[in-house]
C-alpha cells in the first residue's frame, strides 16, 4: 500500500470510489466533492491522505479539517473534524482505516486541537456516521469515539392540488434583498454567531443575492430567518445535496432561527411554512431538512425522518 498527499488530480478517482461503495445511499457529484473536499480553506492537507494499491489504483482516502480561515467569526480552534474516511471494501481489515485514523489524530494533535468530531464539518456531508452504516459505528466507537446525539434529515412531499400553508396576518415574511445583506450578517452576528454567520458570508462571497433566505421583521428590525435552497443557489447546500436520489428537482430547508428576545410568539412554525410556500411557488413538491433532532416539531408540517446518523467525539488532549 501507498499513502500519498491530498490530490485534487484524483478527483474524478475518488468520486468513483464513493459511489461503488456509497453510491446507493448518497450518490456523489463531483461538482458536490470539489466544492466540499478541494474548494474548502479548512483542509488539513498533511492530515489527509489518498491510498493506492501495489497497481496504482485509489483504494481509500481521509479528509480532516480544522479551522484555518482567516475570518472574525466565532469557531471552535481545538475542535477538528475529519470529513470522510473510506476505504474499498475488499480491502478492510487490513489496518489502512486504522492507519489512516491515526495519521489524522497525530497531525491534529500537532495542530493544538484537543477534541475530534467525526463529520459535521464545515462543508460537511453528514452530521454523523449514517446509522445505515453499523460496521461503521462499531469501528468508531472500537477507537475511543464516544456518542453524543442522533440526527436526522427530513423529508416531506406535497402535492400540486394541496393548498398553501396560512400565515397569520400579523406576520409578514419576504425573501432577503440583496441591499439588506449588511444588516443580515448584522443581524446574525448578533442572535447567532459563528456557524451560520460563516454560511451566510459564505454564501454571499460566492454571489449570494438574498434569494435563499427567508426573513422575519418587526418594523425595519429582524428578528428571524430560515434559509432555503434549490437547483439555482449559488453553491450545492447540504439540505440538496442528494438530489441525484431524486428523478424532479427538490428543495430544501433550513437553518432557521428567531432573535431569541422574540420567541414564544409562533414565529418559528410560521417562518418554516413561508419557507415551503416559497419553494412551492417554485414549482418544487420534494423537500428536506437536513441535521435536526426536533422531529415533532416538522412532524406538524409532514416532515418525517428520512437519514439518521449518530455524531461521534474523541477527546485527545
Amino acid at each position: 500500500m501507498r499513502y500519498l498527499k491530498w490530490d485534487e488530480k484524483r478527483l474524478t478517482e475518488i468520486v468513483t470510489l464513493w459511489n461503488d461503495e456509497l453510491g446507493d445511499d448518497f450518490p456523489m457529484r463531483t461538482s458536490l466533492f470539489e466544492q466540499n473536499s478541494f474548494l474548502d480553506e479548512n483542509i488539513l492537507t498533511d492530515a489527509s491522505l489518498i491510498v493506492e494499491n501495489e497497481q496504482g489504483q485509489l483504494i481509500g482516502f481521509i479528509i480532516v479539517k480544522r479551522w484555518q480561515e482567516n475570518l472574525d467569526v466565532t469557531m471552535d480552534h481545538e475542535l477538528g473534524w475529519v470529513q470522510a474516511i473510506l476505504v474499498k471494501k475488499n480491502y478492510r481489515q487490513n489496518g489502512i482505516g486504522s492507519h489512516l485514523l491515526n495519521h489524522a489524530e497525530t497531525k491534529l494533535k500537532e495542530k493544538q486541537v484537543k477534541r475530534i468530531r467525526l463529520a459535521g464539518d464545515v462543508w460537511h456531508y453528514f452530521p454523523g456516521i449514517p446509522h445505515i452504516y453499523k460496521s461503521a459505528v462499531q469501528w468508531a466507537e472500537n477507537r475511543g469515539y464516544k456518542k453524543q446525539s442522533d440526527e436526522y434529515d427530513l423529508l416531506a412531499t406535497y402535492h400540486k392540488n394541496e393548498v398553501f400553508f396560512d400565515i397569520p396576518d400579523h406576520m409578514t415574511f419576504a425573501l432577503l434583498k440583496e441591499e439588506e445583506k449588511t444588516d443580515f450578517l448584522t443581524f446574525l452576528n448578533r442572535c447567532f454567531p459563528g456557524r451560520w454567520e460563516y454560511e451566510a458570508i459564505k454564501y454571499f462571497e460566492k454571489g449570494g443575492q438574498g434569494r435563499e433566505f427567508v426573513v422575519l421583521k418587526d418594523k425595519d428590525r429582524m428578528i428571524g430567518f430560515c434559509r432555503i435552497n434549490d437547483q439555482h443557489s449559488p453553491f450545492i447546500a447540504q439540505n440538496v445535496y442528494w438530489q441525484p436520489l431524486f428523478s424532479e428537482p427538490i428543495g430544501g430547508i433550513g437553518p432557521l432561527g428567531i432573535d431569541e428576545n422574540e420567541r414564544g410568539h409562533g414565529y418559528g412554525l410560521a417562518i418554516v411554512k413561508a419557507a415551503i410556500n416559497t419553494l412551492r411557488e417554485r414549482d418544487i413538491q420534494t423537500m428536506i431538512i437536513d441535521w435536526t433532532s426536533l422531529i415533532d416539531f416538522y412532524k406538524k408540517l409532514g416532515f418525517k425522518p428520512w437519514k439518521g446518523y449518530t455524531t461521534y467525539f474523541k477527546q485527545i488532549d
